[in-house]
């Protein structure tokens, strides 16, 4: 591995780095963009018990939007339930909008390394080139060790670029769909909690948050909207009536 670094030239060095810095990433993201860590299935439950309870204080709204990235957007509209759906939609509006945030981080720069990676293997291959015409001009064509040299160099940081754009390309992809599903998913669990809330919905208190569907009707059941993809902009998570 170390011989071929060395024969590909200096621009193996900013390939490699970018490897290293793909995969980690790809590690983070995939740890991060857990389903159970970001939209705790049982969360609306949880919250509904609170308030029919009236245990609902700051102290559970803290401990609440510390719990994970669904938890902060529902907080964000328990505080202000008593005043009015309009406020609490908006206040759940500029939460999802930090959350999405959040969730994309360091997905475009995953993405730029696998549009760069290959564009400093094809420089390589430029440089290898350039190197190989070069020995022709000098010693012509009959010292073969000199141009293999120079194909080998334009070879190896072809193959390097995408060795690491491929995989790069593969996980942004997937990644940026898995923040799109997850959105989604915060997007139902949110209208769910409004519209127990504002009393169109029942919800079992079993912790799963599952509604009953007695005030399920219309426009008001549905998410407002639906987050273009690879977009961070927040999307309202309930619809008006």
């Amino acid at each position: 591995m170390w011989e071929l670094i060395q024969a590909g030239g200096w621009l193996m060095l900013p390939i490699v780095l970018s490897s290293v810095v793909a995969a980690a990433i790809v590690l983070e993201r995939l740890w991060t963009l857990r389903s159970a860590r970001v939209a705790p299935p049982s969360l609306v439950g949880q919250a509904w018990r609170w308030i029919k309870e009236g245990q609902l204080d700051a102290n559970r709204l803290k401990a609440l939007r510390a719990d994970s990235p669904l938890g902060e957007v529902l907080s964000a509209g328990l505080a202000n339930m008593h005043h009015g759906r309009e406020v609490m939609k908006e206040c759940i509006q500029e939460a999802a909008t930090k959350v999405i945030h959040e969730l994309e981080r360091y997905l475009s720069t995953l993405g730029t390394i696998a549009a760069v990676s290959p564009l400093l293997g094809l420089l390589g291959t430029v440089i290898g080139m350039i190197d190989v015409f070069n020995a022709v001009m000098l010693q012509g064509t009959g010292n073969t060790a000199v141009l293999a040299g120079g194909i080998s160099k334009a070879l190896i940081t072809t193959a390097a670029g995408l060795t690491v754009a491929i995989p790069a390309l593969f996980f942004h992809r997937f990644l940026t769909r898995r923040v799109d599903e997850l959105v989604v998913a915060m997007e139902q669990e949110a209208t769910k909690l409004v519209e127990v809330i504002q009393g169109q919905r029942d919800v079992g208190v079993n912790g799963n948050g599952a509604a009953s569907g007695s005030g399920q009707t219309g426009a008001g059941a549905k998410p407002a909207a639906r987050r273009a993809p690879r977009k961070a902009s927040a999307a309202a998570p309930v619809k008006g009536n």
